[in-house]
């Protein structure tokens, strides 16, 4: 035997274990899903019938139509937040860039569960901060918790210190040299940010985007906690559609559909990681 075949089957063998961790955890039960999404009520047929239901049915059009909204805008704030924050650690200084540095990460240590309810005990109607408006003489604080709001002010508070974490790392990469120089030539600190820091960053920004969008769009714990009742996010729609109505085929369809959703923003993701690959 050479000692090619010898190394390809080596190879094989240590890429084996993990295929097949692959197989049982992600394709198998996709595979399941997609076939259960497309047995009908009945349990007799196969068809699209539980696809164009959750399209035409008002009820659940507006949960997807809601869960979109609420992906979408907690992505773009997330994104926004987080690269002015990552940017203002790169080029600034003194105390409270330090203090930043140090306290921006605290959240992603804090669990879920434990992060939502303290949004509740802030934010509802009996929660600390309406009380101490009151004490001000205030008696009117917007509705929060239980409202679309409340959602997205948990998003922002799960993502930005993730986002951040990335974009500075990138923003970090940016040589000192490049941005003394182009200062030399007489750019601008707009034209600084869109000529070079913007451009030399933007990949991990799409990296940063479809980590985002994968864990708003999938996201649970916030959106039961402290959600409305109608409309809901597809996730905790789909938990009570499973649970509370028994309606297997139909919860099978909405992962079918999010995961549609999350493969499209993983399709950019793998693209820019392959150019990178080329690039290198």
């Amino acid at each position: 035997m050479s000692t090619s075949f010898k190394r390809g089957m080596l190879g094989l063998l240590l890429v084996i274990p993990s295929f097949l961790i692959l197989l049982v955890v992600v394709i198998i039960p996709i595979l399941y899903a997609i076939r259960e999404s497309l047995i009908d009520e009945n349990g007799t047929g196969f068809g699209l019938a539980n696809y164009i239901r959750l399209f035409t049915d008002a009820a659940m059009r507006k949960n997807v139509l809601y869960t979109l909204n609420l992906t979408i805008v907690s992505t773009i704030l997330t994104l926004v937040i987080s690269y002015a924050m990552a940017v203002y650690l790169r080029f600034g200084s003194g105390f409270v860039v330090t203090w930043i540095r140090r306290l921006y990460f605290v959240p992603m240590f804090i669990p879920g569960v434990i992060a939502t309810y303290a949004l509740i005990t802030t934010y509802s109607n009996h929660g600390w901060a309406p009380r101490f408006l009151l004490t001000l003489g205030i008696d009117s604080f917007p509705k929060i918790i239980y409202d679309y709001k409340g959602i997205l002010l948990a998003n922002l508070w799960f993502n930005i210190p993730f986002a951040t974490m990335l974009l500075s790392s990138a923003l970090a990469g940016i040589p000192n040299s490049v941005i003394e120089s182009a200062r030399d030539a007489g750019a601008r600190t707009l034209q600084l940010f869109v000529r070079f820091i913007l451009p030399l960053s933007y990949k991990t920004m799409w990296v940063a985007a479809t980590f985002i969008f994968m864990g708003v769009i999938g996201s649970f714990t916030a959106p039961f906690l402290i959600g409305a009742n109608s409309p809901q996010v597809l996730g905790v729609a789909m938990q009570q559609v499973f649970s509370s109505y028994q309606e297997t085929h139909m919860a099978s369809a909405m992962a079918v559909f999010m995961f549609i959703l999350c493969s499209f923003m993983g399709y950019f993701y793998i693209r820019t990681m392959v150019q990178d690959a080329d690039a290198n």
